[in-house]
């Protein structure tokens, strides 16, 4: 168990208790003489929002950058210092308590009043305090301090005040890089994961013919026959989800639903995502091969998302807001899945979603659409197994990261004081 001075979980050869410190008594925490908007350039010395530093922390490009003239800066930083190496910039506006370490001597400058600096002047171990600032007891000291409500303030003096408990410097290193590394790991295993999610977005929008094509541009060698064309309509039936309803019903009983949020996220619905519910005779059930699609969202980019029943098990239904759809013709249900959510139907489907504030498809609409089929049943197989085997990779590389973040949480809790 770690205590007050000891941490739970400690490199060997460290023995000695932590100290606690306030941080105004260990450095310079201050802010910069202020920059005006007409002084931001579009080019010169990078200038810093608070927002900037929150995207900083979630590894994304800001909105926009902004710079201050080289000129403007010598004479300003003669005024307020030069950031430097090893120091922190931490929010005090909007999201509170994010830091952003100082990792070279490149110039840079900052909006004051919105990002408080602490002059570090390796006084502490530089990646020791960015993870000291993330953890868990700095940010409740700021969560106290920042008040009530959404306009919540990380103040200079609330920085001056806020404590830190420190081993010594050589152990301060062997944390700091520790953690450093780790990110590294989780930065690497994200970088793969975007990069396998981006492969499957090119292959769903080769894979399948655009604009009428008669074939795709990318075909597994030996199928050279020319697609059809079909209207959903003309190759299959649609039924309602749950209806007559009340909200007594919901969470408990022996059958079980299929969430809207299980259509809208998954190309095959989960077991995971199933709810209980009181069912009744005039239901319909649905049945494997089932294709289920949303009907509305706020924006026209996600109506109509489907999504696959891949499973042969009795007594599941389907949520109200959504719509079902039985299919008359043999389909590979993993071809089917991906062929739905590949870009040239979800482009049809886009284009007929209609609203204003809210965008709809109605039934009738979707069966209008025509959808790529194979003439050669083993191509979709081919094809479908292809998808298949490409998400249970991805599906592979989330659980990855999952379990380095949830790693990196716990040594974050039990490796400091």
């Amino acid at each position: 168990m770690s205590n007050d001075t000891r941490p739970e979980i400690r490199f060997p050869g460290f023995t000695e208790d932590w100290e606690e410190r306030k941080l105004g008594d260990m450095m310079d925490v201050t802010s910069v003489k202020r920059i005006h908007q007409s002084d931001w350039t579009n080019s010169g010395i990078r200038f810093l929002r608070a927002r900037d530093i929150v995207s900083a922390a979630k590894n994304e490009e800001p909105s926009d950058y902004l710079y201050i003239s080289e000129e403007k800066y010598n004479e300003y930083s003669k005024i307020s210092g030069k950031v430097s190496q090893g120091d922190l910039l931490v929010t005090g506006v909007g999201s509170i308590g994010v830091p952003l370490l100082i990792t070279d001597d490149n110039p840079i400058y900052f909006k004051d009043g919105n990002i408080i600096w602490f002059k570090n002047e390796h006084k502490i171990d530089g990646n020791f305090f960015y993870y000291s600032f993330i953890n868990n007891k700095i940010q409740k000291y700021i969560r106290d301090v920042a008040g009530i409500g959404t306009v919540g303030t990380y103040t200079i003096d609330s920085g001056k005040k806020t404590p830190i408990s420190l081993p010594t410097y050589d152990e301060q290193i062997k944390i700091g890089s520790f953690f450093k590394q780790l990110d590294h790991t989780i930065a690497l295993h994200q970088r793969k994961l975007d990069l396998l999610k981006e492969t499957k977005k090119g292959f769903l929008q080769k894979m399948f013919p655009k604009n009428g094509a008669k074939g795709p541009e990318i075909r597994f060698p030996g199928f050279t026959e020319d697609w059809e064309e079909r209207k959903l309509g003309g190759i299959g039936k649609t039924y309602t989800g749950l209806t007559g309803k009340s909200k007594e019903d919901f969470g408990h009983g022996d059958a079980k639903f299929v969430t809207y949020m299980n259509v809208f996220q998954n190309p095959k619905a989960t077991l995971e995502q199933l709810e209980n519910v009181e069912i009744d005779p005039r239901q319909n059930e649905v049945k494997k091969g089932d294709v289920f699609f949303t009907t509305s969202s706020e924006t026209p980019e996600e109506v109509g998302m489907s999504s696959v029943w891949t499973h042969d098990i009795n007594n599941i239904y389907l949520n109200s807001f959504t719509f079902a759809y039985r299919p008359t013709i043999k389909f590979d249900l993993d071809y089917l899945a991906f062929m739905l959510r590949s870009q040239s139907v979800r482009k049809k489907i886009i284009y007929l979603a209609q609203g204003i504030s809210r965008y709809n498809i109605s039934k009738t609409k979707m069966m209008d659409i025509s959808v790529p089929i194979p003439v050669n049943f083993e191509e979709q197989q081919k094809i479908g197994a292809f998808f298949k085997q490409l998400d249970d990779t991805i599906a592979l590389h989330q659980r990855k990261l999952d379990l380095l973040k949830e790693t990196k949480k716990g040594f974050l809790q039990k490796m400091f004081v």
